[in-house]
């Protein structure tokens, strides 16, 4: 076996892999329960390397997707300035992709290996962003509830036992929390506004509630990963801890709008100080996560396309990268 990993001057190098043996291993998550933060250098198991590299990489792919359904809006944005502050937030976007390529590849895989990945199918990215933004307000409810249950999942990722992975969030969260508070503004001015615009709010909220709790992953009990993510401190709240905090604190938001939260079952529990919520449907996540939402199609058309036209860009980088390399060996 062999492992990859980083030099001094960010090279990449290959090696044998130490043994995985119980001593290592246990010294790995002593590191872990201490508050160390594992570095690209760092010694680390095939496992823990490979659990980060998957949620890193659907993290990036998430991004770069995610500005599709808003991206769709900027020439119909209502006025100049909610163009202007869309472009800014679809730029976000792209960043943060970029920063996670980055802390992915400190991992030993290559940018272009995990955009091939996600070309391919084989690698996956939030379900969320396969469904359509068909109204203006859909760009509200995509900041406000999208973008808010992404910072609930990101925050604590802040705290990632992995560094680079850690700082890198600690950006990407600062600049989530003003696209929340822009898709909220939205959803605040349609709900004071008139009965059609109150109606298109209310839509939006309708058909975007379900899909962003399902965000937050499979309930605890099903999920593959969560609680070795949580051993090895990657994650630092399981799913359902986060998808119930996401609703106590968007369901009062959602008053506060004057706006109905789609789910008939929803009541506050005086004793545990929580709210209760209906079943989410489960069979529609997996259905989504396996191809078949309303836009997986067209998601990944559009993405192969982007990357196609943009093939160019990239022989001119790595031709301009030789010739430079030529003339300092020179």
């Amino acid at each position: 076996m062999y492992t990859q990993g980083l030099d001094q001057q960010g090279n990449k190098t290959e090696g044998p892999e130490p043994v995985e043996s119980a001593e290592r291993l246990a010294a790995f998550q002593a590191r872990i329960d201490d508050e160390e933060k594992i570095e690209a250098k760092d010694w680390m198991p095939e496992a823990y390397r490979k659990t980060l590299v998957r949620q890193i990489s659907q993290h990036a792919h998430s991004e770069i997707i995610g500005m599709q359904p808003e991206g769709n809006w900027l020439t119909r944005a209502p006025t100049l300035r909610r163009k202007v502050i869309l472009l800014a937030k679809v730029q976000d976007e792209a960043g943060h992709g970029l920063y996670l390529y980055g802390a992915g590849e400190t991992l030993g895989t290559s940018r272009d290996q995990m955009v091939a990945d996600l070309l391919s199918g084989k690698a996956k990215y939030s379900s969320i962003f396969n469904y359509p933004a068909i109204t203006w307000a859909d760009i509200g409810a995509i900041g406000w509830l999208v973008d808010s249950a992404a910072i609930m999942n990101q925050i604590p990722l802040c705290r990632c036992s992995y560094g680079p992975y850690a700082r890198a969030m600690v950006r990407i969260c600062k600049e989530e929390s003003f696209h929340q508070r822009q898709g909220f503004e939205i959803m605040l001015t349609l709900s004071r506004g008139n009965d059609a615009q109150k109606e298109m709010a209310q839509d939006a909220l309708n058909r975007w509630w379900w899909p962003s709790l399902m965000m937050f992953g499979p309930s605890d009990t099903d999920s593959k990963h969560s609680a070795q993510s949580m051993a090895w401190k990657i994650k630092r709240f399981s799913n359902d801890e986060l998808r119930q905090k996401f609703i106590d604190v968007t369901v009062p938001q959602a008053e506060f709008l004057g706006l109905r939260v789609p789910d008939d079952d929803l009541e506050f529990d005086q004793e545990t100080g929580h709210y209760n919520f209906g079943e989410i449907n489960w069979q529609e996540f997996y259905d989504v996560l396996a191809g078949n939402g309303p836009c997986n199609t067209q998601r990944m058309a559009n993405r192969q396309k982007a990357h196609d036209d943009g093939a160019w860009v990239r022989e001119a980088a790595r031709a301009y990268a030789a010739k430079h390399a030529a003339d300092k060996a020179a």
